[in-house]
């Protein structure tokens, strides 16, 4: 753990991966679980393939494993100050280190989903992005504020997204002339959460290996054009 400034100057906790050799460095946004073993080990799967990798503590120091809990700790996080002031203190602190090229691109899955939608309106240094089944409410999106490049997985059985709200983000995100990319695929709500199986599941979720490997190779080659 490490702590880093927002840019109003407070001070955050994250969970940090460094890369040996970095090609560049990616902030990582948790999912409405809180800061776990399973999203530490998404920054680990990035350092692993040359990003250092930073996952801010959002929740401050809070997590669970109940979908209830969850939902309650979702609820209460105040989502345009973790992306524009969280979220923002990250890259910047990465971009300060200057890994590798220097380039620091932002990731995240459901909860961080829509988080890194936001951020990459409200993060003018992020140099790329990538959405993993989440968005936010379309009014909280001004597409004409993205200017680094965007790439998205979303699964057409989710039954937190539904897929007409993606079809309403990509008409306009095109509209708006973003670079975008999205990749859609035959699976439910956090396919690449390796936790949404077994005990641990909750009924909307499942996790699917093909897909989810599919997913990552397709993240890491659009973070290996864009940060490196």
């Amino acid at each position: 753990m490490i702590d880093f400034k927002r840019p109003d100057g407070q001070a955050v906790r994250g969970s940090l991966a460094e890369a040996d050799g970095a090609l560049g460095a990616v902030v990582v946004i948790q999912e409405w679980w809180g800061l776990n073993d399973q999203i530490r080990g998404v920054a680990d799967r990035l350092a692993a393939a040359g990003f250092t990798a930073l996952v801010p503590d959002l929740y401050r120091g809070k997590s669970t494993v109940e979908a209830e809990e969850a939902h309650h700790l979702m609820t209460g996080l105040n989502f345009g100050d973790a992306a524009s002031q969280d979220v923002r203190g990250a890259v910047q602190f990465l971009k300060s280190r200057k890994a590798g090229s220097g380039k620091v691109g932002v990731t995240g899955f459901c909860m961080g989903g829509a988080l890194t939608v936001l951020a990459a309106t409200q993060v003018p240094e992020a140099d790329a992005a990538v959405v993993w089944y989440g968005l936010p409410p379309l009014e909280y999106v001004d597409a004409a504020r993205i200017k680094a490049p965007l790439m998205a997985h979303w699964a057409t059985q989710d039954q937190a997204f539904a897929i007409a709200s993606v079809d309403a983000l990509e008409a306009r995100l095109k509209e708006a002339g973003v670079r975008y990319e999205g990749h859609r695929y035959l699976a439910h709500h956090a396919f690449a959460n390796e936790e949404a199986q077994g005990p641990r599941r909750i009924p909307i979720t499942q996790y699917d290996a093909f897909w989810a490997g599919q997913a990552w190779d397709r993240t890491l080659r659009f973070f290996g054009q864009h940060l490196t």
